[in-house]
């Protein structure tokens, strides 16, 4: 298979500030039959949060923390070589590396309580910083799907109920961050016990073939409930690198199967804002400019 680029490097755009009024865009190819569907990962694109994750010394099993984005750059180096060498993860569910990550399992006094899972109150205590430290690269983006009613799916290696980052985006609606909730084609939490199950993975399953597997699940429900039309077009953005790397192979296969469908991949990690359109055998990648971000996948 013979694979070309096309490199255009310009600076990262900062975030546009949306204006205070503006009209819904309609769907380029709604008129023949088309939709454009906005696929998100969300931590580290959608939104910054402080949710920890912690390694263990693999001698002293001593934990230390360390945030989402460091562990994108650093995870495939972890107990291998540089400054988490010595270190190891646990994947127990309950006190293990990802334990923010899951949903914990609340008694009936503590519902009653109004106790709220991890997702949630991290996303609540975001909303107390200034818009530019939560906001992510993909916000923009983001809103734009969900002020145009685009069918939108999250695709996310957190392991927590659906419903729990349903409830975590509705805080940005009750916040007024966000003008509705998005139009969910789906909500896959990929390391949740019950989405691996739903996408025939396992528990030795990684996260990029996870999202993988999710992505492809994406797309056959949405032909499924919008129909096949040769006119749709697919889009997904995600910062980490190792995802952007499953992610365009899934693609590269969904194209082959699909010839005439639109395939778009965003990568947010680093210092810019890549637009990768994919086709059965070449990939063409440009960096966006500022008046690119709000119609992504539209364009």
């Amino acid at each position: 298979m013979v694979r070309q680029w096309k490199n255009i490097f310009r600076p990262m755009p900062t975030q546009l500030e949306l204006p205070l009024e503006r009209q819904p865009e309609p769907d380029r190819n709604r008129h023949m039959g088309g939709r454009s569907f906005y696929f998100f990962d969300f931590d580290d694109n959608v939104a910054f949060l402080t949710t920890p994750m912690f390694l263990f010394h693999r001698e002293t099993k001593q934990e230390i923390q360390i945030s989402s984005r460091e562990f994108a750059e650093q995870s495939r180096f972890i107990g291998k070589e540089g400054v988490y060498a010595d270190y190891e993860m646990d994947h127990d569910p309950r006190v293990g590396s990802f334990r923010r990550f899951r949903d914990k399992d609340f008694t009936w006094l503590e519902r009653m309580l109004g106790h709220r899972q991890m997702f949630v109150k991290d996303l609540a205590a975001a909303l107390g910083l200034p818009e530019v430290n939560w906001k992510g690269p993909s916000w923009n983006c983001f809103y734009h799907a969900v002020f145009n009613a685009r069918p939108t799916a999250l695709i996310t290696a957190r392991g927590h109920h659906p419903n729990t980052i349903r409830a975590g985006i509705r805080l940005w609606v009750d916040e007024g961050h966000l003008p509705s909730e998005p139009n969910y084609l789906g909500i896959y939490p990929v390391s949740h016990p019950q989405i691996k199950r739903d996408l025939k993975m396992d528990e030795s399953t990684s996260i990029p073939h996870l999202k993988q597997r999710a992505l492809r699940k994406a797309v056959e429900r949405a032909f499924q409930e919008y129909g096949a039309s040769p006119h749709h077009r697919f889009g997904m953005s995600d910062d980490d690198p190792r995802n952007i790397e499953w992610i365009l192979a899934e693609m590269r296969e969904l194209k082959i199967e699909h010839p005439n469908v639109s395939f778009f991949v965003i990568q947010t990690h680093g210092e810019q804002m890549i637009k990768h359109e994919v086709f059965a055998d070449y990939v063409v990648d440009r960096c966006l400019q500022p008046e690119a971000q709000l119609s992504l996948f539209d364009e």
